[in-house]
């Protein structure tokens, strides 16, 4: 499935719960089927800064398409990586660095995070970006 797709999915899984508490009920159960990432990389090297919590992101280059794997020691945070790498693992470098993030605005998450958390987000799409922009100029070199 390509990103837009995955992004139009989770739009439409989002627009079925009435209030913010079963949305964070939802991205906590997201969080739970994260795939996880081996203990080895839950080192300061993967830690993802500017987050309030610790995330830790490993990537790795799976034929042309960048595999990701996460974790988080706060249950909301995991849920919003979750999210993230559902998005954006097993996808081409080029599709991750084209991809919109509007469907964060449209599910309304950004506006219902703490300050804290949101500047979160956004440095969890900044690492993203960051393996999609190291694996992109691997495979064009």
């Amino acid at each position: 499935m390509n990103i837009a797709a995955q992004q139009a999915e989770i739009v439409s899984e989002f627009a079925m719960f009435d209030d913010w508490m079963q949305r964070y009920e939802y991205m906590i159960e997201l969080g739970k089927s994260l795939p996880l990432i081996a203990s080895e990389y839950k080192t300061d090297d993967h830690i993802i800064k500017g987050c309030q919590s610790k995330v830790w992101v490993h990537a790795e280059l799976e034929k042309d398409k960048i595999a990701f794997t996460a974790d988080s020691d706060a249950i909301i945070t995991k849920g919003i990586i979750a999210i993230l790498i559902r998005v954006f693992s097993n996808q081409h470098p080029k599709d991750i660095l084209a991809a919109d993030t509007s469907f964060i605005d449209e599910i309304g998450l950004k506006e219902h995070l703490s300050p804290t958390r949101a500047n979160g987000l956004v440095s969890m799409i900044k690492q993203l970006k960051m393996y999609a922009i190291a694996y992109q100029t691997q495979l064009t070199s």
